[in-house]
C-alpha cells in the first residue's frame, strides 16, 4: 500500500463505539477544512454496539494549514462520539531506536531498507547491551551506545537508556532480539511504542536453544510474531505473524537460518506499518488498516 508523505497529507485514527453518524461527521469535518480524503478504511467488531475502528488519509487543499488548529477543532467531534483518535502529519519522520544484543539479523534487514528508503524514519541511536554489533550499526553513520546489562545493574542500565531515548526525543523503539526482559517502569515510560519480534514456538518451546527442541519433537512450520510490548511478556498485542514451511529433511542450524528470515520479514512488516500510522491498538489486540 503505497502512502503519500508530502507536506498536506495527514493520518487521522479513530476507535470508537460503533453509532450512526461517525463516518458522516468525519467527512463534513474535512469538507469544511478543504481537505480531499485519498484512502479510507473502517472496520467494525459489531455494527449494533460494537467497537469501530477508522483511518483516514486526507490532503489539505491550502498548503499553509495549521495541523495544531485543524487538531484543536477536530476535539468537539472527538468528545461528542467519545472518540480515542490521534492526527498525524505524514511527513513528520518518525525517530525509531533500535535496541539488539549479540544477533544482528534483524537489525541489518532495519537498517538496509533504511538506507534504501523502504523505511521513512529516522534512526538517531541504537543500544546494545554488549559491544560486538557497534562496528556494523556505525558503518551505517548511526551512534551506537553500548549499555551492560547485568542483574545488579539492570534498574541503572534502563534509567541510562530512558535518558538517551529522551535526549534524542525517540518516537518509538525497536527490540531488534534484545535479549533483555524490561522493566515495567520501562515499559509503562513508552506505551505501545515499543515493539519486540520473537519466534513463534512460545509457549511449546520456552527457554534455551528452542530450534534444537523442534528439531527433536518434528515441527512442520517455523513462524515468528511481531508485537508491541506490555508487562506481560511476549503476549502484547500481535502486529503481525509469518510462518514457512519446513520438514524432516531441515537440520536444527536449517531451522534456525528459516526462523532469522521469518523474523526479519515479520518485523520489517511490523515496524513499517507502526511508522505509516496504520495501526489502532485496542485492548490486548490490534486492528491493522
Amino acid at each position: 500500500m503505497n502512502y503519500n508523505t508530502n507536506n498536506t497529507s495527514v493520518r487521522l485514527l479513530i476507535s470508537c463505539h460503533d453509532q450512526p453518524g461517525i463516518v458522516s461527521a468525519v467527512s463534513t469535518f474535512l469538507h469544511q477544512y478543504k481537505a480531499n480524503i485519498v484512502q479510507s478504511d473502517q472496520y467494525s467488531t459489531d455494527p449494533s454496539g460494537g467497537m469501530f475502528f477508522m483511518r483516514v488519509e486526507f490532503e489539505m487543499l491550502d498548503p499553509d494549514f495549521d495541523i495544531t488548529m485543524i487538531r484543536t477543532a477536530f476535539t468537539e467531534i472527538g468528545l461528542s462520539f467519545e472518540m480515542d483518535w490521534r492526527m498525524e502529519l505524514a511527513s513528520r519522520k518518525k525517530k525509531m531506536a533500535i535496541f539488539v544484543s549479540k544477533e544482528d539479523h534483524c537489525l541489518l534487514e532495519l537498517l538496509w531498507r533504511w538506507r534504501a528508503g523502504e523505511i521513512d524514519v529516522d534512526i538517531p541511536l541504537v543500544i546494545s547491551n554488549h559491544p560486538d554489533l557497534k562496528e556494523q550499526v556505525e558503518s551505517y553513520g548511526i551512534p551506537f551506545f553500548h549499555i551492560p546489562v547485568s542483574k545488579a545493574t539492570k534498574q541503572q542500565a534502563e534509567q541510562e537508556a530512558i535518558q538517551k531515548l529522551h535526549e534524542h526525543n525517540i518516537d518509538f523503539i525497536v527490540l531488534a532480539r534484545y535479549m533483555q526482559i524490561l522493566s515495567s517502569d520501562f515499559v509503562g515510560t513508552f506505551p505501545k511504542r515499543i515493539i519486540n519480534i520473537h519466534h513463534s514456538f512460545l509457549p511449546a518451546f520456552i527457554g534455551a536453544n528452542p530450534y534444537a527442541k523442534a528439531f527433536e519433537r518434528g515441527v512442520k512450520l517455523i513462524g515468528a510474531t511481531a508485537h508491541y510490548v506490555t508487562d506481560d511478556l511476549d503476549e502484547g498485542p500481535i502486529i503481525e505473524q509469518d510462518v514457512l514451511r519446513v520438514n524432516h529433511r531441515y537440520t536444527t542450524e536449517q531451522l534456525r537460518v528459516a526462523g532469522r528470515n521469518v523474523e526479519r520479514i515479520a518485523l520489517a512488516k511490523a515496524v513499517t506499518w507502526h511508522i505509516n500510522d496504520q495501526i489502532i491498538v485496542h485492548g490486548n489486540k490490534t486492528v491493522v488498516f
